[in-house]
């Protein structure tokens, strides 16, 4: 599919601006934002792979949630509340790490098992009896799609993410994702001063790409294309352009990258976006998967964070070519931070006027009707002081919802 393939599926008659500027600055917006998205839907935590034996963990925190992802002395993976049911503690301090037998609460020493029980109190003669499981770490809604780990804070509107991600499983089957391991560098996180919003604006079209990119437009160039979000996901496809590249780091990756005999003719060379509504986007390359996320911090302030995973048989031409993906991708990154911060300053300006949004940004905008049927109230001029989330609530009473 190419771009004019792309547009020519466009309604023609479609509402070409996006958010209002409010949205992007109302501290009450981004309360309800923080309980109606970052804790009714799934968030991604890590794979499988990232806890390998008994006692490893992950820990994610998101908008003054604790989650503590820890696999089980029978194998098991399991996802609780990083949260002490004594003092409301956290059980775990680290952002990762192994607990040896069991989980010690560093605060007043309670300890639990790794299948998240009670194993006893600090001092029991001076509590009443506790029941192991009713006292245990609490449970979180977990869900595991080909080998990464999600999990919800509270009930939300999505199904399982494996549902979700499904109608993706045919074609990420050939990248072998039971076969991936860390790349030994951890998480990475990165503050950016702006409203999350802004990072998926940016984030979710290309059309900047000739402008903005020129590792992207080197490697890619025309051919890539995004698809509209769309039940709870998007796609973007990336082919390759012929020729050998102009940069340094595109000429030689193109020039090391041996793609494995398992990737289709169309997968070899190119790369994969999936995006996962509302805040996580897979990259699925030849030598290698990432994945990124943001979440707020404050109203002007967003985390941003990735991890990239390797191959467990890799040799070291595949080596080489990870490195040299994950430059264009760092490189891309840093120049994308400086786009988001402009996006971000413009909701400011006493001459903004909202978006104008292309073709090649109709990504934006079926990302921007998701955002409006859980809040309709973007849809209308900023509520009066203290009345975003009673009006937001009126409008779905009525069903005023449908974009």
């Amino acid at each position: 599919m190419d771009d004019g393939q792309t547009v020519a599926a466009i309604p023609k008659d479609w509402d070409r601006r996006g958010l209002p500027a409010w949205s992007f600055f109302n501290p009450e917006m981004l309360e309800l934002e923080k309980d109606m998205l970052f804790r009714a839907h799934w968030q991604l935590v890590c794979h499988v792979s990232d806890i390998p034996n008994a006692g490893d963990f992950i820990t994610l925190d998101v908008v003054g949630e604790r989650a503590l992802v820890i696999r089980g002395k029978d194998g098991v993976v399991r996802a609780f509340h990083n949260l002490c049911r004594h003092r409301g503690s956290r059980v775990v301090a680290e952002d990762s790490g192994t607990c040896k037998s069991a989980i010690i609460c560093p605060f007043h020493g309670w300890v639990y098992n790794l299948d998240g029980t009670l194993r006893g109190a600090a001092q029991p003669q001076t509590l009443p009896d506790l029941d192991p499981v009713k006292m245990g770490l609490k449970p979180i809604d977990m869900d595991i799609w080909q080998g990464f780990v999600f999990v919800r804070f509270k009930p939300g509107p999505q199904p399982a993410m494996s549902q979700v991600l499904a109608h993706f499983d045919d074609e990420v089957a050939q990248y072998a994702l039971d076969n991936l391991e860390p790349d030994g560098n951890g998480f990475f996180t990165e503050e950016i001063e702006a409203n999350w919003k802004c990072v998926r604006d940016v984030d979710n079209e290309g059309y900047h790409v000739p402008m903005a990119h020129p590792g992207l437009q080197d490697l890619y160039g025309p051919h890539y294309y995004d698809e509209p979000f769309s039940r709870g996901t998007s796609r973007s496809f990336a082919p390759f352009r012929e020729g050998t590249g102009r940069l340094w780091s595109v000429r030689a990756y193109k020039a090391v990258l041996e793609p494995p005999e398992r990737l289709d003719e169309d997968h070899k060379r190119a790369w994969l976006y999936v995006g996962m509504f509302p805040n996580a986007v897979f990259g699925f390359y030849p030598d290698s998967v990432i994945f990124y996320q943001e979440f707020p911090l404050a109203n002007g302030l967003t985390v941003q964070r990735s991890a990239t995973y390797r191959y467990k048989n890799e040799d070291r031409r595949l080596r080489l070519a990870r490195y040299l993906s994950g430059r264009i991708d760092r490189i891309t990154s840093d120049e994308d931070v400086q786009l988001i911060k402009w996006t971000w300053e413009a909701a400011f300006s006493s001459g903004y006027e909202g978006y104008l949004l292309s073709d090649l940004e109709y990504g934006v905008k079926t990302y921007h009707d998701a955002l409006r049927v859980l809040f309709p109230v973007l849809l209308e001029d900023e509520p009066g002081e203290g009345m975003v989330e009673a009006r937001n609530s009126q409008l779905l009473a009525a069903g005023a919802h449908q974009p």
